[in-house]
């Protein structure tokens, strides 16, 4: 493989924008920062139903296929809650991000996991995640009114945004038994 310092500074300019992804953590790792109190976490593929497979898709886009990646948190006998694991498209690349919810059906928070895009890799920052802790299904979740947009982030903002929404009525729709 040819090392970057070799090529010309033109071809360099050329490279697609992936050469810029970054994994920055995994679920697994992100679900027991969430849950810290669990003793067992236990992966769970939920296949949604075809009604779900339509909710969780992204405006425009065909009904996802496939089964959703789950981790549920348990302390004994009793379940803390799940972390959700999806993507979305930003503006041209895929971003892996997973979703912390309470039993409660509540963000306890989001964790961006990959991120391929070139540009607007502030949806990492804390300040931006943070602003959807503790919304539920019946919170209102749009960029600009209820979550702030990040200049030169807008699409990766609101897919996010859209994706964490969908998330969240999905889990609604499908809560976890306390114990």
């Amino acid at each position: 493989m040819t090392s970057l310092r070799w090529l010309p500074l033109p071809a360099v300019a050329l490279l697609p924008a992936s050469v810029c992804a970054a994994a920055f953590t995994t679920a697994d790792d992100f679900a027991k920062r969430s849950f810290p109190a669990a003793t067992a976490f236990r992966e769970v593929l939920v296949t949604p139903t075809p009604d779900e497979a339509a909710s969780l898709a992204a405006p425009g886009a065909p009904p996802r296929l496939g089964p959703l990646r789950t981790i549920e948190a348990r302390q004994g006998d009793a379940t803390l809650g799940r972390v959700v694991v999806d993507a979305v498209i930003g503006k041209f690349e895929q971003i892996d991000y997973a979703v912390a919810l309470g039993t409660d059906g509540k963000v306890m928070g989001i964790e961006i996991l990959t991120y391929r895009e070139s540009h607007g890799s502030e949806v990492r920052l804390p300040a931006w995640r943070n602003q959807f802790v503790g919304k539920g299904p019946a919170d209102p979740l749009r960029v600009g009114a209820d979550i702030g947009n990040i200049s030169g982030a807008t699409l990766s903002c609101s897919h996010i945004t859209e994706g964490v929404h969908r998330i969240v009525a999905w889990a609604a729709r499908r809560p976890l038994a306390k114990a």
